[in-house]
């Protein structure tokens, strides 16, 4: 062989066993390194959800500047992202909103109508309800897992009555307090000892919201430097009405000195079964309410102060919702959610519209509004599309993602959103449907069919029946309500005493 070619080839041998080498250590820095990316060194795209219990519409300052409450760190959170004036939750009553987060689709088909466990009768009996979400659905946290995301949770989960059915067997690493119950029930309640089988007990008086806030701070500290999930599930702001004193004691002197009192803070609602007149509060003035809701935007700001802290602030999306409407008018009816009507377990806008944040760093404009109708299904496929994952169409079947409307553009393709609760509602709700396309809404009555419709660009507070205004409309919503009952397989009211009731 010639000099000339053999040296060539040695040359192009050196060269090729360098490159291999360099790919070699390229793929090491990587495997020991999980915040490179294909931009360089930043953290990986992470996501802290934050779910509050029973939080009304008009409970924070940021939809409502008059608020009786003081939530200075969730107000700071809308500030720095998006906020829809138009956000829903996929049902008046907490688990099949819970469901339809975790799913991205209508509780509806899997007959998870109503909280798990409620199967209250009134002139006809409820729906057949499903009291567990379905081990074989894929949950948002299973999705992310698949990608190689750390996640956990924290809080409320109620969404199946064993163990089998919490949060471990449906794609959390951990779980901080999750089981099958809606409130913090045994010992003190919303104080340790809370008797939780799944959290700890802390120092005598420790307060629940602090503590949820604490676990989830020291989760995302461990885990700054990996792709996560913090999924925030307070049990506040449900009952029992209890928090700490100093806090009650503020909110007692702030409505004296507003001249606030119970004396004026109720109206009539129209009842639906039982002989005492229903009540619902107008005025927002209750103490202990305003205190448990302070307390838990105390814990929203620790745990977001944490991000801050970690430099992750532009690596995490933060979404806020409540799972249904504020408590108006059953046990203690602590909040007002004028001017909708109704609150938690009524199809009114009460029931259903929902504080719905969401900051998601290099898509949101800080200070940003959208009021496009968006409901609870969308945050499964907007947090996968942020994430810059594979959506899973035949999982989230019954959301979209929000990317574009936060991005800029001002609706969604979507025409629709449905609503589903054929059941009596503890809070004294209707068992009904409801069908909002754009600024209509019909409301359809399971007892005896009736439809109302209602124009709630003009009419926030659903006082003004136009059914026989527009009967064309009337007519054509109720058929696309009627083929969506279809497609869901939508369960009704149950026959009682031999009355049979109405059937679409």
């Amino acid at each position: 062989m010639e000099p000339t070619v053999f040296r060539s080839q040695w040359i192009r041998l050196v060269m090729l066993a360098a490159v291999v080498i360099a790919l070699k250590s390229n793929h090491l820095v990587s495997a020991s390194d999980p915040t490179e990316n294909s931009e360089g060194n930043q953290p990986p795209k992470s996501v802290l959800f934050i779910l509050v219990d029973d939080l009304g519409y008009m409970d924070i300052g940021a939809n409502n500047p008059n608020t009786f409450y003081e939530t200075p760190n969730i107000d700071k959170l809308a500030a720095s992202g998006m906020r829809f004036t138009d956000g829903y939750a996929a049902n008046p009553v907490c688990s099949p909103t819970r469901y339809s987060i975790m799913t991205g689709r209508y509780p509806s088909r899997v007959d998870a109508t109503n909280f798990f466990s409620g199967r209250r009768s009134g002139k006809f009996n409820p729906a057949p309800l499903n009291d567990r979400m379905p081990l074989d659905e894929i949950t948002i946290a299973e999705a992310l897992k698949e990608h190689g995301y750390q996640t956990f949770f924290a809080g409320k989960w109620h969404l199946g009555p064993t163990e089998e059915y919490w949060p471990t067997q449906q794609g959390f690493d951990v779980n901080r307090g999750g089981h099958r119950g809606g409130g913090p029930y045994g010992g003190k309640k919303y104080f340790s000892p809370y008797e939780n089988p799944t959290l700890s007990n802390g120092p005598e008086g420790e307060h629940l919201p602090d503590r949820l806030a604490r676990e989830t701070s020291e989760f995302i500290e461990e885990h700054r430097n990996e792709p996560f999930l913090a999924y925030l599930s307070f049990y506040s702001v449900h009952t029992p009405l209890m928090a700490p004193k100093d806090l009650v004691a503020k909110y007692q002197a702030k409505a004296k000195k507003l001249g606030l009192s119970d004396e004026n803070a109720f109206a009539e609602e129209e009842q639906v079964f039982g002989d005492k007149p229903r009540r619902v509060r107008i005025q927002q003035n209750h103490a202990v309410y305003a205190a448990m809701v302070e307390a838990m935007d105390r814990a929203v700001g620790k745990v977001l102060n944490q991000i801050t802290k970690l430099g992750l602030d532009d690596s995490t999306a933060v979404f806020f919702i409540g799972d249904n409407g504020g408590l108006s008018t059953s046990e203690g009816s602590p909040t007002s959610n004028l001017p909708f009507r109704g609150g938690k377990g009524w199809i009114y806008e009460g029931g259903i519209r929902e504080a719905f944040l969401a900051r998601c760093p290099g898509v949101t404009t800080p200070g940003s509004v959208s009021s496009e109708p968006v409901c609870s299904t969308d945050f499964y496929p907007t947090i996968l599309e942020y994430c810059g994952l594979p959506l899973k169409p035949d999982q989230h079947l019954d959301g979209q993602s929000l990317v574009p409307l936060m991005s800029g553009e001002e609706k969604l393709s979507r025409e629709n959103l449905f609503w589903h609760y054929p059941h009596y509602s503890n809070q004294g709700g209707f068992p009904a449907a409801a069908l909002r396309n754009r600024d209509w809404k019909l409301i359809e009555r399971f007892e005896e069919g009736r439809g109302h419709l209602y124009h709630l660009k003009d009419d926030t507070g659903e006082r003004n029946y136009r059914s026989r205004d527009f009967p064309d409309r009337v007519m054509r919503m109720r058929e696309n309500l009627h083929r969506w009952y279809r497609e869901v397989d939508a369960k009704f009211l149950q026959p009682k005493d031999g009355q049979q009731p109405w059937r679409p």
